[in-house]
Parts: structure tokens; sequence; C-alpha cells
């Protein structure tokens, strides 16, 4: 792999953020600051799954577990980062613990018994996902709080009142 295919895609990245934040400080506190995830936590990630595709000869399944943790926390970071919205990422922590267990479970001896915790963590952060969400949704469309109010109270009335034809 030649330096031009890495540094390549870290200019464009670099002058698309440049581009897009330009009343933003600009030095190296600031990108450090920024991109942290990206320079630090995925890369460790991604080391760790190059050591077990490329290094062990596909005998050592248990780096995949940090490997996959670190890779989904460094992007659920890295998100956060950019949207500066930590309040409503903190599930995909949660999710990445769920995604370095499915590594392990899908890449080794497919053990049926690590599905339970795979589950229960992939739902329960995905639970917190909705909520969060819809609860952002909900302070949206306050105002139109007594209007959903009227249209609910007249529509269950309707159908108290209405009878429905029988065919």
């Amino acid at each position: 792999m030649s330096n031009r295919s890495i540094l390549a895609p870290v200019a464009i990245l670099l002058g698309a953020y440049l581009f897009l934040n330009q009343g933003s400080s600009f030095g190296p506190g600031a990108l450090f600051g920024t991109f942290w995830p990206s320079l630090f936590v995925i890369p460790l990630g991604l080391f760790f799954h190059w050591l077990y595709f490329s290094v062990t000869g596909r005998k050592g399944v248990g780096v995949l577990i940090p490997g996959g943790v670190l890779l989904t926390a460094g992007v659920v970071s890295q998100i956060a980062m950019l949207f500066d919205n930590w309040v409503y990422m903190w599930p995909g922590y949660i999710l990445a613990v769920a995604a370095g267990l499915f590594e392990f479970y899908w890449f080794g001896s497919r053990n049926k018994w690590l599905l339970i915790p795979i589950n229960i963590l992939t739902v329960l952060s995905l639970l917190f996902f909705v909520v969060f969400s819809l609860g952002t949704l909900l302070k949206e469309i306050e105002p139109l709080r007594p209007f959903i109010a009227v249209v609910l109270v007249v529509g269950g009335a309707l159908a108290l009142i209405v009878r429905r034809r029988e065919s």
C-alpha cells in the first residue's frame, strides 16, 4: 500500500472538514480534539482485525472482541464529536460490546449461547436509540400538542358514536 492511498483520503476528509467548519478554530489542538477517535481508537480496532485476518492465521479469534468493541466505539465517538450529539449517541457504546461479541461468535466456534447477550445488548441499545430519538422528536412537535389532542379526542368520540356497517 502506497503513501498516496493513505494520504489522499485523509486530505479529502480534512479539506471537507475545514470547508464545512469555517467558523471554528483551526490548529493542531482543534484537529486532535475533533478527530481523536479517528486517530487513536479506530486504528487500534482495525489493528486487532488485521491481527486476526493476517497475522494469526485465523487462530486467535479472541482478538476480534476488543477489535469490534474499539472499532464500533470509535465510529460512535467520531460521529458524536463531528455532530456534537453525545446525548443521543451513548447507546452506541452498548452496541459496541454486542458488535465485538458478534464478531467472536461469527468467526469463532458459533456457540449459540453467545447469541443471548448479543441480542440483549443489541435490543437494549436500539431501544435506547429509539426512546431518545422519539423524545427529541416530541420536543420538536410541542407546539402541535393542542391540535394533536383535539384530533385524538374527536377520533375517539367518532369511533364510539359511529356504528360500523356490517355487510
